[in-house]
This record gives C-alpha cells, sequence and structure tokens, in this order.
C-alpha cells in the first residue's frame, strides 16, 4: 500500500507545484504530488505550459520563423525550384512531441527525487488532509495549493472550442484557417498573430487600449505595431468588441473603435484576454481559504488564511507567468525549511514575448518612472548599429534602458528586437543588483554579438555610445 502520510503535499503538477516538489524533496521533506487527469490533455504532469502552453506553443513560433525565412530564402541565396509546400499539421505534430518529451522529463525528476505521485483530483478534506479521487486521503504537514487557471469567455464571446477558440484549441488547429480574429493584444494576442499570419492566414487584433502589448514602454508597443504592418497584420486599438454573430460557416466579430462601429468576419475568433483560477471545487470553503474574485489569497510569504496552507502560481492572481511560479515553488519549499529565501519583488520579474520581433522588459516603463516622481534619464541603442544583427539580417528594434538620473539605478530595461528574450537575463542580474549604466557599459561584451547592442544602450545613457 503507498504512504498516505508526508511532510509536503502538493496539488498540481504545474510550474508552481513541480517546483515546490521537487526543491522541498531536495530539502529533505516526504514529499507527495496530486495531479489530476480529466482526459482533456490539458491536466498532466507539466500542467497547462508544458502541455497547451508556453512549450507547445513556442515550438510553434519557431516553425513559423522558419516558415517566414523560406518565404525570403532568395535573399540568401536559397532557391527551390518549386515553391515550398508549408504544413500546419506537421508543425502541430512536432509541437506535441516537444511537449510530450519535457512531461516525461519532470516525470523523470519525480522518481529521481522520490516524489510519490497520486493521480486524480485533489480536494482539501481539512487543513493537514488532502482527498484524493480513487486514493483516499493524504495526510500532510504543510499543502501547497499549484491548480493553476483556465481561460475565460467574455460577455458576447462565449467559448465553443469550435469557432471562438482559446491558445489551447488553437494549439491543435491543423488546417490553416483563412481568417482569424484575435481578441486581445497582449503576449497571447500577438504570438497567435504572428504564427497564423506565417501561415497565410488574415488575421486582425482587436485591443481595447491604446496600443498592442500595452504593459511594455510605449516604445517598444509602436515599434511592433510597425513590425506587424509591416507583415500584414491588422490591429484595432482602442477596440470595444461587443459580441459575435453566426454568417453560415463564418462568424462576425462586432466592435466599435474610435466612436465607430465595425465588423470583421472571419473563421475563427480566438480570445487572447483574462484567466479564471481553478480554485472552484478543490475544498477551499470547507476549510477557510480565502479568495477574493476566485484567486487565492496570500500573503508576502505565499501563506493563506490556513497556516500551513500556502499557494502558487497562477491561482494566486499574482502574475500569470511560468517562471513567476517556479520562483514561488521554490520559495514556499525554502521557506518552510527555514532557510528565509528573499522575498520575491513582482515588477522585476522578466516579462517576455516570442513573436517577431521578440519583446522582452523588467522593471519600470519610462511613464511609470516618471509617473512616480522620478527624475528619469533613459539610453537608447538600435539593433541597426549591432554588426551581429547587420549580419544575420535582422536589424528592427532596439534597446532602451530606463535609470535613476540622480542615482544611477537602472529601474527599467525594454527590448524589442532579435532574441531579446535571450538577452534580457543580463539585465535582470545587474537590476537585481541595483547596478548602473556605468557598470554595464564597463563591461566588455563578446564581438559580434547581439548583446553588444545592450551595452550601447547603457553607454547611451550618458551620450557616450560608440555605433550611433
Amino acid at each position: 500500500m503507498p504512504e498516505t502520510s508526508f511532510d509536503l503535499v502538493v496539488i498540481g503538477a504545474g510550474p508552481g507545484g513541480y517546483h515546490a516538489a521537487i526543491r522541498g524533496a531536495q530539502l529533505g521533506f516526504k514529499t507527495a504530488v496530486v495531479e489530476k487527469d480529466d482526459g482533456t490533455g490539458i491536466g498532466g504532469i507539466g500542467g497547462v505550459c508544458l502541455n497547451w502552453g508556453c512549450i507547445p506553443s513556442k515550438a510553434l513560433l519557431k516553425n513559423a520563423e522558419l516558415v517566414n525565412s523560406l518565404r525570403h530564402a532568395a535573399d540568401w541565396g536559397i532557391v527551390f525550384e518549386k515553391p515550398p509546400r508549408f504544413d500546419m499539421a506537421k508543425a502541430v505534430e512536432r509541437s506535441r512531441t516537444v511537449s510530450g518529451t519535457l512531461t516525461q522529463g519532470i516525470g523523470y525528476l519525480f522518481r529521481k527525487n522520490k516524489i510519490e505521485v497520486f493521480k486524480g483530483k485533489g480536494v482539501l478534506a481539512g487543513p493537514s488532509s488532502v482527498h484524493v479521487e480513487g486514493s483516499g486521503n493524504l495526510e500532510a504537514k504543510h499543502i501547497v495549493i499549484a491548480t493553476g487557471a483556465r481561460p475565460r469567455s467574455l460577455p458576447g464571446l462565449e467559448i465553443d472550442g469550435k469557432s471562438i477558440i482559446t491558445s489551447r484549441e488553437a494549439l491543435e488547429l491543423k488546417e490553416t484557417p483563412k481568417s482569424v480574429g484575435i481578441v486581445g493584444g497582449s503576449a497571447i494576442g500577438v504570438e497567435f498573430a504572428y504564427y497564423f499570419r506565417a501561415y497565410g492566414t488574415e488575421v486582425t487584433i482587436f485591443e481595447m487600449l491604446a496600443h498592442l502589448v500595452p504593459s511594455e514602454d510605449e516604445e517598444i508597443s509602436t515599434e511592433l505595431e510597425r513590425a506587424f504592418k509591416k507583415q500584414g497584420i491588422n490591429f484595432v486599438t482602442g477596440a470595444k468588441v461587443s459580441g459575435t454573430e453566426r454568417k453560415g460557416p463564418q462568424i462576425v466579430v462586432k466592435y466599435e473603435a474610435a466612436g465607430k462601429a465595425g465588423e470583421f468576419t472571419c473563421d475563427k475568433v480566438l480570445l487572447g484576454v483574462g484567466v479564471q483560477p481553478n480554485s472552484d471545487g478543490i475544498g477551499l470553503e470547507k476549510i477557510g481559504v480565502q479568495t477574493e474574485r476566485g484567486f487565492i489569497k496570500v500573503n508576502n510569504k505565499l501563506q493563506t488564511t490556513i497556516p500551513n496552507v500556502f499557494a502558487v502560481g497562477d491561482v494566486t492572481g499574482k502574475m500569470a507567468l511560468a517562471h513567476v511560479a517556479f520562483s514561488q515553488g521554490v520559495f514556499v519549499a525554502e521557506h518552510l525549511k527555514g532557510m528565509n529565501p528573499p522575498e520575491l519583488k513582482y515588477p522585476d520579474m522578466p516579462r517576455c514575448t516570442y513573436c517577431v520581433p521578440q519583446v522582452a522588459s523588467v522593471g519600470l516603463t519610462e511613464k511609470q518612472a516618471r509617473e512616480q516622481g522620478i527624475k528619469v534619464k533613459t539610453g537608447k541603442f538600435p539593433f541597426r548599429g549591432a554588426g551581429k544583427a547587420i549580419a544575420i539580417g535582422d536589424f528592427d528594434g532596439f534597446v532602451k534602458l530606463v535609470t535613476d538620473e540622480e542615482s544611477g539605478e537602472i529601474l527599467g530595461a525594454h527590448m524589442i528586437g532579435p532574441d531579446v528574450t535571450e538577452l534580457l537575463a543580463e539585465l535582470g542580474a545587474i537590476k537585481s543588483l541595483e547596478g548602473t549604466p556605468i557598470e554595464l557599459g564597463a563591461t566588455t561584451h563578446a564581438h559580434p554579438t547581439l548583446s553588444e547592442a545592450v551595452k550601447e544602450a547603457a553607454l547611451a545613457v550618458h551620450g557616450e555610445a560608440i555605433h550611433i
């Protein structure tokens, strides 16, 4: 018979859950993970991120990038005797293989760390007890809730999984739709816009706020809009979508922008806005765990209103990013061990969007810094001034640093351009050390690399950039 008493029981094996479990096991906790399998594929080890989110979507975006490169193959001296054929179904098949490989890897790590996995829905049976369907009750000194979140419908835009879809259904489309309307111009929306457009789909994004990727620095948003226009991706900002209407096999998106009503007829509508927490039906009310709008209320230690019950990841409503959940999971395990880990700084969490051009940022935007009354000084460097960017033929975009003029501290870093998601870690590290453009600009960066644009942006803060 399996053990039923543990130091740590984690409900949910997504990013936050499996990090909490593995780190807990490393620290000597007898650990169990409870993960439901509802038959849809959404459940399972790795959660939405590995199965139907971060990983498969990035695999598809790589396919889209390759498709766009092949469309311009002649620029590189590569000529096809016949036009290449682009198979979306094969791209989807590859993405599923990638997802499966990584999911198996998490299973291996559970076995390596002697973590017991219970398949079935986990429900809180008491402050120190979790009931698992089909397995009975598990007793736990500490419980971590990591049940994640799911897409939500909007009024007039009820998800049916066929005409009005979420990213989950989009990841399985094996036939290229002729036209897609995307509601929401944040990361999910712009990533799928790039993906569909690469395969020839007519795409229109509807964003309620004034710019695409509205949480980013305004100069970044403007540059992405310019790039999307060049790619033939249409978008309407300041748009209020009022609903949809069937028109034969197609669907009509009804919206209002700039005081005028408009319609867009398409094959599919993709909802790229909003999630609802998976906090329902897991026994929170029974033991007195408080929620707010469905999200589990936690303190700065990620502790719920029940002292030995913690929550991590999207279900907390803090920041719906996998790497935030990673850090939260590790934090809880180390906190329970008494290691006194530093509290997480959410404004300093990296933010990445993987369309082309890529977008990456950390810290305050220029507008946010000025609204806080900070005297701001910025430095900006275009990738057109970086030799590596010219050599690889990908030189649109720039690096922008926002600094405190008085202290010199870097307050924010904002980038758009080739592989900027891979350049962000350096800026995150120097920001966490309260570094300034002086240290960053004095650091020799290898030549030729894209990272030279980061160094030059730091030098530009004081007017010392060499290549502009």
